[in-house]
Parts: C-alpha cells; structure tokens; sequence
C-alpha cells in the first residue's frame, strides 16, 4: 500500500519552509513548491551552514547572526529521534513519520519505497501559473525549446511533458508515446512522439537520463494531455544522473517568459503569411490552432517550434 497522503492545505495557508520546520530561521515560506533543488533561499543558508560547519572543525570564532546558522538536517538532529520528521512529511506528502537515518535519505528504505511507489502516481499541481500572451506558464518549471518541459522532483528524479503553446498548436493528438521503462533518453534527441490523425511530431527530450516510468493515458488517448498539460498530462519521469548539467541548458522563469513571447510572435507572423493581417492584439489563438488554420502546414509548424525536423 502507498503511503497515506496528507490532506491538502486549504486555500490560502502558507507553506512553511524547510528551515523554517527546522527551527533555523523564525519565518519563512516556501514559494517553490518544495523544489529546494531550484530555490535561492536554501542555497544560500546551505552555504552559510556549511562555512559555519568548516569554520567549528577549524576552531575559528563565529560571529554575527550568520555565525549562528546550521543546516535543518542538524538542527532537526538536536530533538529527540521519535520528534525528527521524515522530510516527506515535512513537505506535507504524509502523516508524520520519524526519520530513520538521521536525514540520509539515500539509506533509506522508505524513500525509495515513497518514490517508487507514491511519487510516480501523484500528480504535480502548478504553482503560481502565469499567461504569457495566453499560454499558460507555471513557475518552478524548466522548459526546452522544443517545448517540454521540466520539474523536478526529488533528487535526480524529474517529470517531463509537452507544453500548453505546443499542445494547443498541433492538438490534440490521439496518442503520445515515450520510451518504455528502463530505457535511456537523450537531451535534444527525439524521443517522444506524437500522432495526429495520421501525422507524426517528434518531440524533443529536455534531459539525459533513464524512463522510470511513463503516464500510460496519454498512450490511449493523447487529448489528455492538452486538459492538464502541467499535470494530469505528464508524459514520463526520467532518472538524472547529471541533473544539474541537463538543466543548465533549460530555460526558467524570465528566461521562460521571454522564450515564449518571442515563439508567439513567430507564430502571429507565420499565421499573417497564410491568412492576412490579424488584429491588433494579436486576436485569440484557441486550443486548436492547426485544427482551424491547416493551412499553416504540419511539417513547417514541427520544424519551426519542435525544432525536430
């Protein structure tokens, strides 16, 4: 059985941060969905307690209030072990569980047991989702420019899809496929591929890595994916050896922003060239934007925004 999962916050309750928990710092809220791989805040104080760390080991005094930081993992360690809270249970995912091996969560049976078994089948839920120029964008997500896009998850492990502009530009699709479980995946190769009345899309990887598992819906019917593309419509989780490497080549953020202001007004340009001038706002480019404009032409719209031709 998986691990039982918490309820939900209600609308409008703050998620508290990890060093937070730790009794580290007085007030902090998590504003990344516990992605602490990506957060400046954590990098920060993990610097800071590090140094501390080096400088006690070398009997170097430690002044100030950054003299006084210590990682969450160590302050955790002062409470008694029945009172240190599973990380999983921190970031609010399970009832609470005390922690087995002292923050080693590569010891740690449960924590393969969680993500093998709970990780795979919780769906990712978008934080503070942004428009640009109508596509949805979500905050704390990587994207490639052959429009996936990434999040990661815990350690190496992340979870790939195809984003909103693309599924609305070519979607929806009757099928998705990724590489079965166990195989290898390549950054900028195309190993996704979806299939439209016919036609084929092959579709970038974000990453380097091993499938781990894949979302069999999108296999039976890809439209799935265009309802809840930054969720429900995940198409495979991926093992990262060299995550940090992979991600150095994503986009984040403004750079995400930026990125996709740019794709629409390709886009307008390529539709102006097909059927004459749009208005002046750009007019509104709805779900199906291959559907109504067949004209902009399969292979041109994969070349150009796939970046897979």
């Amino acid at each position: 059985m998986a691990p039982r999962q918490v309820t939900q916050r209600s609308t409008g309750e703050r998620a508290p941060c990890i060093w937070m928990q730790g009794g580290v710092v007085s007030r902090k809220f998590c504003e990344n969905d516990y992605e602490c791989s990506s957060c400046k805040f954590d990098k920060a104080l993990g610097k800071a307690a590090e140094r501390n760390r080096r400088d006690r080991r070398e009997h170097k005094s430690l002044e100030g209030k950054q003299g006084s930081i210590i990682s969450w993992k160590d302050s955790l360690k002062e409470r008694p072990p029945s009172k240190r809270p599973c990380i999983h249970h921190m970031k609010g995912r399970i009832e609470f569980r005390a922690c087995q091996h002292d923050y080693r969560c590569g010891n740690c049976d449960f924590d393969q047991f969680f993500h093998d078994q709970f990780s795979v089948h919780t769906v990712v839920r978008p934080v503070n989702p942004m428009e640009v120029k109508g596509f949805r964008v979500p905050q704390g997500y990587y994207f490639h420019r052959g429009h996936t896009w990434v999040k990661v998850e815990e350690g190496p492990s992340v979870r790939v899809g195809i984003d909103d502009f693309a599924l609305r530009l070519l979607g929806p699709f009757d099928r998705i496929e990724a590489p079965l479980m166990g195989r290898e995946i390549c950054q900028d190769r195309p190993d996704i591929v979806a299939f439209r009345e016919g036609k084929r899309a092959d579709v970038l990887s974000p990453v380097n890595g091993i499938v781990t598992a894949i979302n069999p819906n999108l296999r039976e019917k890809g439209s799935l994916a265009g309802d809840a593309p930054y969720s429900e419509g995940w198409i495979m989780n991926v093992h990262c050896p060299e995550l940090r490497r992979d991600l150095k080549n994503l986009m984040i953020h403004t750079e995400t922003e930026a990125f996709m202001e740019a794709e629409v007004k390709d886009l307008y340009q390529l539709i102006e060239e097909v059927a004459g001038p749009i208005s002046a706002d750009g007019g509104d480019l709805r779900k199906d934007i291959f559907g109504s404009m067949p004209a902009l032409g399969w292979e041109r719209l994969t070349r150009t925004f796939l970046r897979s031709g």
